[in-house]
């Protein structure tokens, strides 16, 4: 035993004094710690408080004007609920643009933003696309700020080291690290919509939502927004939201947009299989299947045309829907993009102008009056903005449901339905529609389609 003390305190002789604490000077010495790289950036990512109200839910029984006249007005209707909603944002330029999820700040009544030295602020929600996942906020009366450089996120590599600051569950500004575990992931759902995503390894739990991916120079590479879980908690994999997609949410923002304008392609399309790549002639499945195309599109104008396999956009390899969408956002209205087709053995290249979902014909939006059997029902004829806007299929004509109001919703009409005929007439515009329901007699059958399902609902007055 005594021998053995006696080593230990020989050995205890030799080790080195504690060396003093620097900062690294290089690559290699910042690879061995984040401290510096978190310094620098830490300031530009803030905590976002949002509180949202949500109507109360009412009995559907309520709404009917029996139980109104009877009861009164408003009766069976529960309050507004106050939510909290807590997230993380990051700071784009010096005079206020922060950017945050659309989850966290989009449909709320007051923000503040609070950043890390403690300073408060209000802000509004300037631009927002709730299929993105994005909004961008500004703060009030801000001048000054701390805030991240962008780096080209299209040259983050898998591999690459990199951190994701937030405030997770709400318990302060905690900072995690990872590697970028994969790119172009477009298979993961953000509430209601897909999206194209950065992977990482880096924890993101709630709260997370809206604060920095950074890499080793302490440059934004993506937001955070999403993680794959089934407890709740971080399982290692997190998704962010690409920098040059945020890039273009600002340059809108800053142009004044009030809602984010994205390319048009006028397409629908699928990945590319490996039995349709051998369908093709093609030895490796690479691209994007052209499968229908509207006629207004600019891919139609351009000469592509259905069959025709789009393999690059800009140069960029695209082989899903989304990521060629993506590529076309990043690039912005306005301006042309470079579309590599292969067609059977033939292989080139085609510019295709970048142009807003077309207004054309005019959709001539109109809501029903107090004449008509469904008064407040708003209806507009189809086009490619309308299309979009309410998510229809490329081949949509007729006349579809804006707001189906009171009586359209006891009736059973959604947001969306296309009405094809009203008690055997058909109807191809909205002053059919009209028509049609002026005094249609005591029984009504509509005959309406609701995605690819044809329904008839029938009620009486």
């Amino acid at each position: 035993m005594l021998r053995l003390l006696c080593s230990l305190v020989l050995l205890m002789g030799a080790l080195p004094a504690a060396a003093e604490t620097q900062v690294p000077k290089s690559q290699t010495e910042i690879s061995l710690g984040f401290a510096p790289v978190v310094k620098q950036a830490a300031p530009a990512v803030v905590n976002i408080y949002a509180k949202i109200v949500r109507e109360g839910r009412a009995n559907p029984l309520f709404s009917d004007p029996f139980f109104q006249d009877f009861f009164g007005r408003g009766f069976g209707t529960s309050r507004p609920r106050v939510q909290n909603s807590l997230g993380s944002g990051v700071i784009l330029t010096g005079d206020g643009y922060v950017v945050s999820n659309y989850h966290v700040v989009g449909m709320a009544s007051e923000i503040q933003v609070v950043t890390t030295d403690r300073r408060e602020f209000t802000a509004e929600v300037v631009l927002g696309d709730k299929e993105s996942d994005i909004a961008i906020l500004r703060l009030e009366e801000a001048n000054d700020l701390p805030f991240l450089q962008m780096r080209d996120s299209d040259q983050v590599e898998v591999g690459e080291l990199t951190l994701a600051i937030g405030n997770p569950f709400g318990v302060g500004q905690t900072v995690s690290s990872g590697i970028i575990s994969g790119l172009a992931r477009t298979g993961t759902a953000t509430g209601n919509a897909r999206g194209y995503f950065i992977q990482t390894d880096a924890a993101i739990n709630p709260g997370n939502s809206g604060g920095a991916l950074i890499d080793v120079n302490g440059d934004l590479i993506g937001i955070n927004t999403s993680i794959l879980t089934r407890s709740g908690g971080s399982n290692g994999i997190g998704f962010a939201i690409p920098a040059n997609l945020v890039a273009e949410f600002l340059r809108q923002a800053q142009s004044g947009n009030e809602s984010f304008v994205s390319p048009w392609a006028g397409m629908a399309g699928q990945h590319m299989s490996a039995d349709i790549a051998e369908s093709l002639g093609m030895a490796i499945p690479l691209g994007v299947v052209i499968s229908d195309l509207h006629e207004l599109s600019p891919l139609a104008e351009a000469g592509l045309r259905v069959g025709d396999v789009v393999t690059h956009v800009d140069g960029d390899e695209v082989n899903s829907p989304a990521e060629m969408k993506f590529r076309m956002a990043v690039a912005g209205v306005g301006g042309k993009s470079v579309l590599t087709r292969l067609r059977g053995e033939d292989r080139s290249d085609i510019e295709v102008a970048l142009i807003k979902p077309p207004e054309t014909p005019a959709a001539d939006e109109t809501t029903l009056d107090e004449d008509t059997v469904m008064p407040g029902l708003i209806v507009s004829g189809v086009n490619p903005a309308v299309i979009v806007k309410l998510g229809l299929s490329l081949s949509q004509t007729g006349v579809v449901v804006v707001d189906p109001s009171r009586y359209g919703g006891r009736a059973g009409l959604r947001v969306g339905d296309v009405v094809k005929g009203i008690n055997g007439t058909r109807t191809e515009t909205p002053e059919d529609i009209i028509q049609a329901l002026t005094d249609p007699g005591r029984r009504v059958q509509m005959e309406i389609e609701r995605g690819s399902r044809l329904i008839s609902l029938r009620f009486r007055l």
